[in-house]
Protein backbone atom coordinates (compact mmCIF):
# COMPACT_ATOMS: atom_id res chain seq x y z
CA UNK A 1 0.00 0.00 0.00
CA UNK A 2 1.62 3.29 -1.10
CA UNK A 3 2.30 5.51 1.90
CA UNK A 4 3.51 9.10 1.54
CA UNK A 5 6.27 9.75 4.06
CA UNK A 6 6.26 12.90 6.21
CA UNK A 7 9.21 14.16 4.14
CA UNK A 8 9.48 17.58 5.84
CA UNK A 9 9.26 16.30 9.44
CA UNK A 10 12.52 16.92 11.29
CA UNK A 11 13.25 20.07 9.27
CA UNK A 12 10.14 22.21 8.65
CA UNK A 13 8.54 20.95 11.88
CA UNK A 14 9.56 18.53 14.63
CA UNK A 15 9.42 14.80 13.94
CA UNK A 16 8.74 14.08 17.64
CA UNK A 17 5.05 13.24 18.04
CA UNK A 18 4.75 14.33 21.71
CA UNK A 19 6.63 17.60 21.10
CA UNK A 20 4.57 18.35 17.96
CA UNK A 21 1.36 17.62 19.85
CA UNK A 22 2.36 20.05 22.63
CA UNK A 23 3.28 22.80 20.14
CA UNK A 24 0.00 22.48 18.23
CA UNK A 25 -2.01 22.45 21.48
CA UNK A 26 -0.24 25.62 22.58
CA UNK A 27 -0.96 27.47 19.32
CA UNK A 28 -4.60 26.31 19.23
CA UNK A 29 -5.08 27.47 22.83
CA UNK A 30 -3.71 30.91 21.93
CA UNK A 31 -6.56 31.36 19.45
CA UNK A 32 -10.24 32.15 20.01
CA UNK A 33 -13.17 30.35 18.42
CA UNK A 34 -14.82 33.39 16.84
CA UNK A 35 -15.83 32.40 13.29
CA UNK A 36 -16.87 28.77 13.27
CA UNK A 37 -17.77 26.06 12.60
CA UNK A 38 -15.59 26.58 9.53
CA UNK A 39 -16.51 24.97 6.22
CA UNK A 40 -13.18 26.12 4.80
CA UNK A 41 -10.03 27.78 6.11
CA UNK A 42 -7.10 29.58 4.53
CA UNK A 43 -3.86 28.96 6.42
CA UNK A 44 -0.10 29.21 5.71
CA UNK A 45 2.37 26.46 4.83
CA UNK A 46 5.79 27.71 5.93
CA UNK A 47 8.00 26.13 8.60
CA UNK A 48 6.16 26.03 11.92
CA UNK A 49 8.68 28.32 13.63
CA UNK A 50 7.50 31.04 11.22
CA UNK A 51 3.78 30.40 10.84
CA UNK A 52 2.66 27.70 13.27
CA UNK A 53 1.15 30.28 15.64
CA UNK A 54 -0.67 32.08 12.82
CA UNK A 55 -2.14 28.81 11.48
CA UNK A 56 -3.64 28.00 14.86
CA UNK A 57 -6.15 30.84 14.48
CA UNK A 58 -7.68 29.17 11.40
CA UNK A 59 -7.59 25.60 12.77
CA UNK A 60 -9.30 26.77 15.99
CA UNK A 61 -12.48 27.45 13.95
CA UNK A 62 -12.93 23.79 12.97
CA UNK A 63 -15.63 21.70 14.66
CA UNK A 64 -14.18 18.18 14.36
CA UNK A 65 -17.34 16.35 15.44
CA UNK A 66 -19.13 17.02 12.12
CA UNK A 67 -16.17 16.49 9.76
CA UNK A 68 -16.03 13.30 7.70
CA UNK A 69 -13.82 14.39 4.80
CA UNK A 70 -11.06 16.99 4.48
CA UNK A 71 -10.02 18.45 1.12
CA UNK A 72 -6.55 20.04 1.11
CA UNK A 73 -5.81 22.34 -1.84
CA UNK A 74 -2.13 23.26 -2.06
CA UNK A 75 -0.23 25.12 -4.78
CA UNK A 76 2.46 23.29 -6.76
CA UNK A 77 5.92 24.72 -6.00
CA UNK A 78 8.12 22.32 -7.96
CA UNK A 79 6.28 20.85 -10.95
CA UNK A 80 4.60 22.66 -13.80
CA UNK A 81 0.93 21.84 -13.76
CA UNK A 82 -1.80 23.52 -15.78
CA UNK A 83 -4.62 21.74 -13.95
CA UNK A 84 -5.00 19.86 -10.67
CA UNK A 85 -3.56 16.54 -9.55
CA UNK A 86 -4.66 13.88 -7.05
CA UNK A 87 -2.48 11.76 -4.77
CA UNK A 88 -1.75 8.14 -5.69
CA UNK A 89 -0.91 7.35 -2.05
CA UNK A 90 -3.34 5.44 0.20
CA UNK A 91 -2.07 6.97 3.41
CA UNK A 92 -0.21 10.12 4.47
CA UNK A 93 2.17 9.76 7.41
CA UNK A 94 2.35 12.36 10.18
CA UNK A 95 4.34 12.17 13.45
CA UNK A 96 0.96 11.93 15.25
CA UNK A 97 -0.85 9.23 13.22
CA UNK A 98 -1.46 8.32 9.58
CA UNK A 99 -4.24 9.97 7.57
CA UNK A 100 -6.28 7.92 5.09
CA UNK A 101 -6.91 9.04 1.50
CA UNK A 102 -10.51 8.95 0.25
CA UNK A 103 -10.33 6.55 -2.73
CA UNK A 104 -14.00 6.98 -3.59
CA UNK A 105 -13.77 10.76 -3.96
CA UNK A 106 -10.53 10.41 -5.93
CA UNK A 107 -12.33 8.05 -8.35
CA UNK A 108 -15.28 10.43 -8.65
CA UNK A 109 -12.95 13.35 -9.36
CA UNK A 110 -10.97 11.32 -11.91
CA UNK A 111 -14.19 10.59 -13.83
CA UNK A 112 -14.60 14.34 -14.51
CA UNK A 113 -11.53 14.11 -16.78
CA UNK A 114 -10.10 17.27 -15.18
CA UNK A 115 -7.57 15.70 -12.81
CA UNK A 116 -4.19 14.05 -13.29
CA UNK A 117 -2.21 12.03 -10.73
CA UNK A 118 0.91 13.08 -8.82
CA UNK A 119 3.73 10.57 -8.66
CA UNK A 120 5.12 9.85 -5.19
CA UNK A 121 8.25 12.02 -5.70
CA UNK A 122 6.12 15.04 -6.57
CA UNK A 123 3.85 14.28 -3.63
CA UNK A 124 6.70 13.97 -1.11
CA UNK A 125 8.69 16.97 -2.41
CA UNK A 126 5.71 19.32 -2.14
CA UNK A 127 5.34 21.01 1.26
CA UNK A 128 2.14 23.01 0.64
CA UNK A 129 -0.13 20.08 1.54
CA UNK A 130 2.13 18.34 4.08
CA UNK A 131 2.41 21.40 6.35
CA UNK A 132 -1.32 21.11 7.08
CA UNK A 133 -1.32 17.40 7.98
CA UNK A 134 -0.11 17.70 11.60
CA UNK A 135 -2.72 20.39 12.32
CA UNK A 136 -5.43 18.23 10.73
CA UNK A 137 -4.29 15.20 12.78
CA UNK A 138 -4.30 17.34 15.93
CA UNK A 139 -7.76 18.93 15.62
CA UNK A 140 -9.26 15.58 14.53
CA UNK A 141 -7.45 13.39 17.09
CA UNK A 142 -10.61 12.47 19.03
CA UNK A 143 -12.29 11.44 15.76
CA UNK A 144 -9.34 9.93 13.93
CA UNK A 145 -11.31 6.92 12.64
CA UNK A 146 -14.20 8.95 11.22
CA UNK A 147 -12.56 11.00 8.45
CA UNK A 148 -10.62 10.72 5.21
CA UNK A 149 -8.54 13.26 3.29
CA UNK A 150 -8.52 14.41 -0.34
CA UNK A 151 -5.21 16.13 -1.15
CA UNK A 152 -5.33 18.18 -4.38
CA UNK A 153 -2.23 19.75 -5.92
CA UNK A 154 -3.26 22.93 -7.73
CA UNK A 155 -1.33 24.16 -10.78
CA UNK A 156 -1.15 27.55 -12.53
CA UNK A 157 -4.82 27.82 -13.42
CA UNK A 158 -6.40 30.33 -15.78
CA UNK A 159 -9.47 32.13 -14.38
CA UNK A 160 -11.65 29.84 -16.53
CA UNK A 161 -9.99 26.76 -15.04
CA UNK A 162 -10.42 28.13 -11.51
CA UNK A 163 -14.14 28.46 -12.31
CA UNK A 164 -14.22 24.90 -13.73
CA UNK A 165 -12.62 23.36 -10.61
CA UNK A 166 -14.78 25.61 -8.42
CA UNK A 167 -17.90 24.13 -10.06
CA UNK A 168 -16.65 20.55 -9.62
CA UNK A 169 -15.73 21.06 -5.96
CA UNK A 170 -18.78 23.18 -5.05
CA UNK A 171 -20.94 20.06 -4.52
CA UNK A 172 -18.46 18.91 -1.87
CA UNK A 173 -18.10 22.37 -0.28
CA UNK A 174 -21.91 22.55 0.03
CA UNK A 175 -21.89 19.50 2.34
CA UNK A 176 -21.37 20.41 6.05
CA UNK A 177 -19.54 17.10 6.60
CA UNK A 178 -16.73 18.30 4.32
CA UNK A 179 -13.97 20.70 5.29
CA UNK A 180 -11.69 22.55 2.86
CA UNK A 181 -8.14 23.57 3.76
CA UNK A 182 -6.74 26.20 1.39
CA UNK A 183 -2.96 26.33 1.67
CA UNK A 184 -1.40 29.72 1.01
CA UNK A 185 1.20 32.16 2.26
CA UNK A 186 0.76 35.82 1.36
CA UNK A 187 3.29 38.35 0.04
CA UNK A 188 6.81 37.04 -0.63
CA UNK A 189 8.76 40.31 -0.62
CA UNK A 190 12.38 41.05 -1.50
CA UNK A 191 14.94 40.67 -4.27
CA UNK A 192 15.18 36.91 -3.68
CA UNK A 193 11.47 36.66 -4.58
CA UNK A 194 11.87 39.17 -7.46
CA UNK A 195 9.11 41.27 -5.90
CA UNK A 196 9.81 44.65 -4.32
CA UNK A 197 6.58 46.64 -4.71
CA UNK A 198 6.71 49.57 -2.27
CA UNK A 199 3.97 52.17 -1.80
CA UNK A 200 5.56 54.85 0.41
CA UNK A 201 2.19 56.32 1.39
CA UNK A 202 1.88 53.39 3.84
CA UNK A 203 5.11 54.34 5.62
CA UNK A 204 7.88 51.76 5.97
CA UNK A 205 8.24 48.74 3.68
CA UNK A 206 6.59 46.24 6.05
CA UNK A 207 3.58 48.56 6.38
CA UNK A 208 3.32 48.78 2.59
CA UNK A 209 3.43 44.97 2.38
CA UNK A 210 0.69 44.68 5.01
CA UNK A 211 -1.42 47.28 3.21
CA UNK A 212 -1.11 45.35 -0.05
CA UNK A 213 -1.90 42.01 1.64
CA UNK A 214 -4.90 43.46 3.45
CA UNK A 215 -6.26 44.84 0.19
CA UNK A 216 -6.25 41.25 -1.13
CA UNK A 217 -7.66 39.88 2.13
CA UNK A 218 -10.58 42.35 1.94
CA UNK A 219 -11.39 41.10 -1.57
CA UNK A 220 -11.28 37.48 -0.35
CA UNK A 221 -13.63 38.42 2.51
CA UNK A 222 -15.97 39.84 -0.15
CA UNK A 223 -15.81 36.38 -1.81
CA UNK A 224 -15.27 38.00 -5.22
CA UNK A 225 -13.16 35.84 -7.60
CA UNK A 226 -13.09 38.35 -10.48
CA UNK A 227 -11.97 41.18 -8.23
CA UNK A 228 -9.28 38.91 -6.74
CA UNK A 229 -7.96 38.05 -10.24
CA UNK A 230 -7.90 41.76 -11.14
CA UNK A 231 -6.07 42.64 -7.91
CA UNK A 232 -3.38 40.03 -8.65
CA UNK A 233 -3.06 41.33 -12.21
CA UNK A 234 -2.72 44.92 -11.05
CA UNK A 235 -0.25 44.49 -8.17
CA UNK A 236 1.37 41.12 -8.92
CA UNK A 237 1.26 40.27 -5.21
CA UNK A 238 3.18 37.02 -4.69
CA UNK A 239 0.40 35.10 -2.92
CA UNK A 240 1.55 31.53 -3.64
CA UNK A 241 -1.87 29.96 -3.02
CA UNK A 242 -3.67 32.40 -5.33
CA UNK A 243 -5.07 29.55 -7.46
CA UNK A 244 -6.38 27.42 -4.56
CA UNK A 245 -7.94 30.63 -3.19
CA UNK A 246 -9.44 31.36 -6.63
CA UNK A 247 -10.96 27.86 -6.77
CA UNK A 248 -12.50 28.34 -3.31
CA UNK A 249 -14.01 31.71 -4.27
CA UNK A 250 -15.47 30.21 -7.45
CA UNK A 251 -16.92 27.25 -5.51
CA UNK A 252 -18.58 29.63 -3.01
CA UNK A 253 -20.11 31.69 -5.85
CA UNK A 254 -21.44 28.51 -7.47
CA UNK A 255 -23.15 27.50 -4.22
CA UNK A 256 -24.66 30.97 -3.74
CA UNK A 257 -25.93 30.99 -7.35
CA UNK A 258 -27.63 27.62 -6.89
CA UNK A 259 -29.11 28.19 -3.45
CA UNK A 260 -30.34 31.67 -2.56
CA UNK A 261 -31.09 30.58 1.02
CA UNK A 262 -27.36 30.16 1.74
CA UNK A 263 -25.30 32.90 3.36
CA UNK A 264 -21.51 32.69 3.25
CA UNK A 265 -19.11 34.77 5.29
CA UNK A 266 -15.31 34.73 5.25
CA UNK A 267 -13.25 36.38 7.95
CA UNK A 268 -9.49 36.72 8.40
CA UNK A 269 -8.51 36.24 12.04
CA UNK A 270 -4.73 36.66 12.07
CA UNK A 271 -2.00 38.31 9.99
CA UNK A 272 1.75 37.98 10.52
CA UNK A 273 5.07 38.53 8.75
CA UNK A 274 8.22 36.40 9.08
CA UNK A 275 10.14 39.64 9.74
CA UNK A 276 9.58 43.37 9.29
CA UNK A 277 11.22 44.74 6.15
CA UNK A 278 12.72 48.19 6.58
CA UNK A 279 15.12 48.49 3.65
CA UNK A 280 15.25 47.23 0.07
CA UNK A 281 17.73 44.44 0.92
CA UNK A 282 15.39 42.85 3.48
CA UNK A 283 12.96 40.05 2.67
CA UNK A 284 9.89 38.57 4.30
CA UNK A 285 6.94 36.24 3.80
CA UNK A 286 3.46 37.14 5.07
CA UNK A 287 0.93 34.76 6.58
CA UNK A 288 -2.84 35.09 7.01
CA UNK A 289 -5.38 32.76 8.58
CA UNK A 290 -9.10 32.95 8.02
CA UNK A 291 -12.30 30.91 8.03
CA UNK A 292 -15.39 30.52 5.84
CA UNK A 293 -18.81 29.82 7.36
CA UNK A 294 -22.16 29.04 5.76
CA UNK A 295 -25.35 29.89 7.63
Amino acid sequence: MPVRRAAHAGSWYTDSGPELSRQLDFWLNQADLSHGPARAIIAPHAGYQYCGACGGHAYRQISPVVVRRIFILGPSHHVRLSGCALSSAQKYETPLYDLTIDNQVNSDLEITGQFEWMDMDTDENEHSIEMHLPYIAKVMEDYKRQFTIVPILVGSLSPDKEACYGRILSTYLADPQNLFIISSDFCHWGHRFRYTYYDRTFGSIHQSIEGLDRMGMDIIENLNPTEFTNYLKKYGNTICGRHPIGVLLQAVQEILRNDSSQNASFKFLKYAQSSQCRNMNDSSVSYASGALMFE
